[in-house]
């Protein structure tokens, strides 16, 4: 769920940080160690953000002195899965990365210049298109600084912190209408993600209790998130078959039909299914199955045993769950701007509008649904890539034979609901039985 804030003290030292949502983040230099943020003789390479992450970040290096540069990245195994790339020359100045990795893990990101090192651990939840490390280029020319500085996305202490010291972490989040508190303490031995349990039933965000994967018949493993008490797939559903083992055929621009199934690749990129899942028209998602606007819906239809097809009724249960909270909404809270919530921080184009899903993203997925702007699948055309998002229910409309959805959109606060053929290619999240 989403924290207010935290107080951050060092026992140990006798100091004090407050980071505020959506800083979720505090980076202390270990005065004794060697590694975790670490500067070298004019080379510093600065905290990814955000971290952790959703398969891509950003990286900082700032280099006192031109030259080649070598990156590379390796689990905490010690087995490099980027690298090791050269880039020569690079001038003095900051230099922006941006990291592709697949896997979820701790990583360990190292640059080398001249016999000089310099270190970054950062944490993958999954979900990345391969592994790669891409240059986008030089972001502050002759402006070298070894140290980082407060800033309006990331905490940075400049007090002293060693590897040892005695941390207290003190959680503030609004529940029902208060603020409650939880207090951890603990021995700081690493870096760590800090997780501050409320003794409530708010479980929103949490991997689905008994259920934190799932496995379709592909076997594809997708992970789960509790969102009051429903449990749903965190990812959007990737499989070419059926639960029968029957497989689906993948539509094209002169195939598709509100009668037999399809799949399509988003935005006609096979490349993006790892990310972003498939595209399904409606009977490829109902896989013969009748409507149904029951809650639960009945439907298994694509999903794998134990799952069901959403039908409008459950999605009006998330949206009004997620609606009533005032921790997930954005702005007036008057006017439901609540799809930030519900939006991945990642994969959006930007917005100016404040509460819009592209306006400053890192603040977006409170609840962790990880919505992802996949785009859609119409009329022989693959649209709005990176614009919209659009999820099929099990529902037909009983108006025009249309089927109702759930969308989130770039520019806006607002989660959309409406009716639309049964040919579009949707997006897929199945729903725990």
């Amino acid at each position: 769920m989403q924290l207010n804030r935290v107080d951050i003290t060092n026992l140990t030292r006798n100091w004090s940080e407050t980071i505020l949502w959506p800083d979720t983040t505090l980076t202390m230099q270990n005065v004794t160690g060697i590694e975790d943020y670490i500067t070298h003789s004019g080379l510093s390479l600065l905290q990814n953000n955000p971290n952790p992450f959703n398969g891509t970040t950003n990286v900082w290096l700032s280099v006192a002195d031109a030259g080649a540069v070598t990156v590379e990245i390796a689990d905490l195994n010690g087995r490099v899965v980027v690298g090791a790339n050269n880039y020569s020359p690079l001038p003095t100045g900051t230099h922006q990365f941006r990291i592709s990795l697949s896997a979820a893990g701790t990583y360990v990101m190292t640059v080398r210049q001249n016999g000089k090192t310099a270190s970054i651990k950062m944490v993958n939840n999954g979900g990345g298109n391969g592994n790669r490390i891409e240059y986008t280029g030089i972001v502050g020319a002759n402006n070298y600084s070894p140290k980082q500085t407060k800033s309006d996305t990331r905490g940075v202490t400049d007090n002293p912190f060693a590897f040892g010291d005695m941390m207290e972490y003190v959680g503030y989040a609004t529940i029902n209408g208060g603020e409650d508190t939880v207090i951890v303490s603990q021995q700081q031995t690493d870096a760590q993600e800090i997780v501050v349990p409320f003794e409530t039933a708010q479980t929103d965000g949490l991997p689905c209790p008994g259920t934190p994967t799932l496995t379709d018949i592909d076997g594809n493993v997708y992970n789960t998130v509790m969102i009051g008490n429903q449990c749903w797939m965190k990812e959007n559903l990737r499989t070419t078959k059926f639960p029968d083992n029957t497989s689906i055929p993948v539509g094209s621009d002169d195939n598709n039909s509100d009668t037999d199934p399809y799949l399509y690749a988003p935005y006609g990129e096979v490349s993006n299914v790892a990310t972003y899942g498939y595209l399904y028209n409606w009977p490829a998602v109902m896989h013969n199955a009748a409507s149904s606007g029951a809650n639960p819906s009945g439907v298994q239809g694509i999903c794998p045993t134990g799952w069901h097809v959403p039908s409008d009724a459950d999605w009006t249960q998330l949206t009004n769950c997620v609606g009533s909270q005032p921790q997930y909404q954005c702005g007036n809270s008057s006017y439901n701007y609540y799809a930030k919530a519900l939006a991945s921080t990642t994969g959006w184009n930007g917005s100016t509008n404040t509460c819009a899903l592209g306006n400053n993203p890192s603040a977006n997925n409170a609840t962790g649904f990880s919505a992802l702007p996949a785009g859609n699948y119409y009329d022989g055309n693959y649209t709005v890539f990176g614009n919209y998002t659009y999820f099929w229910s099990a529902t037909e409309d009983n108006i025009d034979n249309g089927v109702y959805y759930r969308y989130l959109y770039y520019h806006n606060a607002f989660v959309g609901r409406y009716y639309g053929g049964k040919d579009n290619g949707f997006s897929v999240r199945c729903l725990r039985d």
